[in-house]
């Protein structure tokens, strides 16, 4: 009995942290050191990328990417630089920087850039990776556009203190799937971190769905939610500082926080390995503490059911 009660007291706090959107000290630390770190990889990168494009790419992409508020006609003209082996390619949209005694944003917006030219003229799968590119880069801009405003109407309002920063990164340009992943954090005393996920299925050009992985009239939900469960209790079991909402014996009304399964609207991606990769944002699964977490899905568990 004593150690329900100690379990139910230990959600309890976590539940307040997580409502109150707390972070300690070495939590907000942590953050900064991986804002940091994204940063110089950011800058790296750019080196890389202008020296493979040669000088006169290079000249057009550094005079380009260091204007705060590109417009989508430069956007495009980024894209014209030549993109060699790829149906898809990234470019910087918009690069949005402030640094002040109490305010930084550090905003880079990606856009993605579809070489149709070298698909069949006029084929629906040309046609269908236009729209899928410009529809993630709609939904991209949207959301970074919000964290712009508000950033700003911080500034105007001239209270606390704002770190705010949007990043990408590519995960997977294979010859079958592209993913990008866009990593958003925002503080403002404490802090939050959250990931979009967008994966395109380069050989129909259409965004990819978790349920297209699995045979038609597959149920993939159970057996992913039922090993994200097992690798929950392994990691609790292996480190008590580990916490995710998963008590099924908890007191009545706690155990709406507990994770029951995934849905169909779930972040993933795959991996090098082509695992399937669970992504949640920080409260979806944990206490804030915990940041975003991800699951790799072993093969074993949906082996059966994977086209």
């Amino acid at each position: 009995m004593e150690r329900k009660k100690s379990d139910y007291e230990k959600i309890e706090e976590m539940k307040n942290k997580y409502q109150e959107h707390s972070m300690t000290t070495e939590q907000v630390a942590s953050l900064k050191k991986r804002i940091e770190e994204a940063k110089r990889k950011k800058r790296r990168d750019k080196r890389v990328r202008m020296a493979r494009a040669g000088a006169a790419a290079a000249a057009a992409a550094a005079l380009f990417i260091v204007l705060p508020n590109t417009s989508q006609s430069v956007a495009h003209a980024m894209s014209a630089i030549p993109i060699v082996g790829r149906l898809v390619e990234v470019v910087t949209f918009r690069d949005y920087q402030y640094e002040g005694d109490r305010n930084e944003a550090d905003i880079t917006v990606p856009e993605l850039v579809a070489d149709t030219e070298s698909l069949p003229e006029e084929s629906a799968k040309q046609e269908t990776l236009k729209k899928t590119t410009e529809e993630i880069n709609a939904e991209i801009r949207e959301i970074t556009d919000r964290y712009v405003a508000e950033f700003e109407a911080g500034l105007k309002e001239e209270q606390g203190y704002q770190n705010v920063m949007v990043t990408s990164e590519v995960l997977s340009t294979g010859e079958d799937y592209f993913t990008l992943k866009l990593i958003c954090y925002q503080g403002a005393g404490s802090g939050m971190e959250w990931n979009y996920f967008y994966t395109i299925d380069l050989n129909t050009g259409e965004r990819l769905q978790l349920a297209e992985l699995f045979t038609e009239g597959a149920d993939y939900i159970t057996p992913i939610s039922e090993n994200i469960k097992t690798q929950m209790r392994e990691q609790m079991a292996a480190d008590e500082s580990v916490m995710y909402w998963l008590e099924e014996d908890v007191p009545e009304g706690v155990e709406d926080w507990n994770f029951h399964a995934i849905t169909e609207e779930t972040s993933f991606y795959l991996n090098e390995d082509d695992n399937i990769v669970i992504c949640f944002n920080e409260g979806d699964v944990a206490p804030m503490y915990m940041g975003t977490v991800e699951f790799v899905i072993p093969d074993e568990a949906v082996a059966s059911i994977r086209r």
